[in-house]
């Protein structure tokens, strides 16, 4: 696809770099983001570096930083999603969607209206029903105010909204889609709400709607999807050569096609082999297929993922939610994520938080094991690339980065409330050197964004804009 580097994104709610990676992906540069969580910011430093990081979303002013075209993003959906208390848009969380909405109302004001031109929200399905629709229909309202205060939205016809829609005025439009992951060449079903607002035109429409196969995104840069992932059981390895997986130090999982990494003897965990492995779904505990007196029900063999959410250790979401069987296995040993189990112990399969012991039995002459995902394979199941979050680590940080570093956990200590003492100078060195966790990845990647998805949306603004563009010469 042809580059428009004209075009300029900043991202809100950060988390891993899915909108700056998919703006560069379609050829838009990625000024600046706002994040407040210590890893994802550490990833985005990494592999977005040219990239500024405005920290606490409260604190920016819209009218200071630098005007972009494209404002994305996607405000925590716990309080409006179905799996939540459903606190509503005014909840601890998603009032935080005010802020942004403030910031770009700030910037508008500030470039005459010039910037930015185009805004994008992600967010939860569950947005159509938090407070019996009064919540979506606010935030129609509210991003329709930017480009005019006389707007009124009315509620939809029999009370509820549906899947896509359109808001068209004079110089204005406004559209919703629900975009689901699995349909755009990953095996996770990853349903989200992606709104688009044009300010200078009728192009938001044209950008969920009409772009489809004339923006370049799908059908062309599909293939590329689905060759990383397609089902889940791909996603794991199915090609002719074995699949390993190679633990180093559980610090870092290395995914090989087919040949190990050299094992080394200080490694309590040697490398997993995965032999045409099976995915699983696994139903959560309270359904009615877990309450079943059948041995069998409550588990179903599975070609799609189920949502990733921010809950890592649960065995019945998230990652956890399926189960990946394979054999032969070998052990890791004790804490490994590969122990060898007695069969009468099949039952630890629904183990306590942050906790993955498998199960071991006997088919066919073959040991199985059962374990979640690996954090390489969530990657994945967001359509990211596998080292994503390799490498992160600085062996002697600058005193720059001290710096800077110390204000971001200082940023998440008093926003987050969990501390009362700030980090010291020591543990922030020694976090810097290693700042990777299982558990850190894990929650980046069930709150992050489905990137063929994003590219997809993304896509279909350059088109508009090329298209634009071209009718004018």
């Amino acid at each position: 696809m042809e580059k428009h580097n004209n075009l300029t994104l900043g991202s809100l709610f950060d988390g891993s770099g899915g909108f700056p990676l998919g703006g560069l992906l379609s050829g838009i540069t990625p000024l600046w983001a706002s994040e407040i969580e210590p890893f994802p910011i550490c990833v985005t430093t990494r592999r977005i570096p040219q990239m500024k990081h405005l920290g606490d979303i409260s604190k920016v002013k819209g009218s200071d930083i630098e005007p972009v075209d494209i404002i994305t993003f996607g405000s925590p959906c716990t309080d409006m999603s179905i799996a939540g208390k459903r606190a509503g848009l005014e909840g601890k969380q998603s009032v935080l969607f005010y802020q942004a909405i403030r910031i770009i109302k700030e910037m508008r004001c500030k470039s005459n209206d010039s910037y930015p031109r185009f805004i994008i929200w992600e967010n939860v399905p569950g947005a159509f029903s938090s407070n019996q629709g009064a919540d979506f229909r606010e935030v129609l309202e509210a991003i329709c105010k930017i480009k005019s205060e006389d707007v009124d939205v009315p509620e939809p016809e029999n009370g509820k909204w549906v899947n896509a829609g359109t808001i068209v005025a004079e110089g204005f439009s406004l559209a919703w889609r629900v975009l689901d992951a699995q349909y755009f060449g990953i095996p996770q079903r990853r349903r989200r709400i992606y709104l688009v607002a044009d300010f200078a035109g009728e192009g938001a429409g044209e950008i969920l709607f009409e772009s489809e196969g004339l923006s370049g995104y799908p059908p062309q840069s599909l293939k590329s999807w689905q060759r990383t992932a397609g089902t889940a059981e791909n996603s794991i390895g199915t090609a002719v050569a074995p699949l390993c997986l190679n633990d180093q130090g559980g610090n870092r999982m290395d995914v090989t096609t087919g040949i190990t990494i050299t094992l080394r003897a200080s490694s309590n965990h040697p490398p997993l082999v995965l032999d045409a492995p099976k995915a699983y779904g696994i139903c959560s505990v309270g359904s009615n297929s877990m309450q079943s007196a059948n041995p069998r029900s409550g588990f179903y063999k599975a070609a799609t993922a189920r949502t990733l959410d921010a809950n890592g250790g649960n065995p019945s979401c998230n990652q956890g939610g399926i189960a990946v069987v394979a054999a032969p296995t070998y052990s890791a040993g004790k804490g490994s994520f590969f122990m060898t189990a007695e069969s009468e112990l099949a039952n630890t399969l629904m183990a306590s938080d942050f906790k993955d012991p498998p199960i071991v039995n006997a088919v066919d002459g073959k040991d199985y094991i059962v374990r979640r995902l690996t954090p390489t394979e969530c990657a994945k199941l967001q359509g990211f690339p596998d080292w994503w979050c390799d490498d992160l680590g600085v062996e002697e940080p600058s005193e720059a980065e001290i710096c800077f570093w110390s204000e971001v956990f200082e940023t998440h200590r008093e926003i987050m409330g969990k501390s009362t003492r700030s980090k010291s100078r020591k543990q922030i060195i020694k976090w810097l050197i290693n700042p990777h966790s299982d558990s850190a990845e894990y929650k980046m990647w069930g709150n992050g964004v489905a990137l063929p998805c994003v590219c997809f949306v993304l896509a279909g603004i350059v088109w508009v804009v090329s298209k634009e563009k071209d009718s004018q010469s």
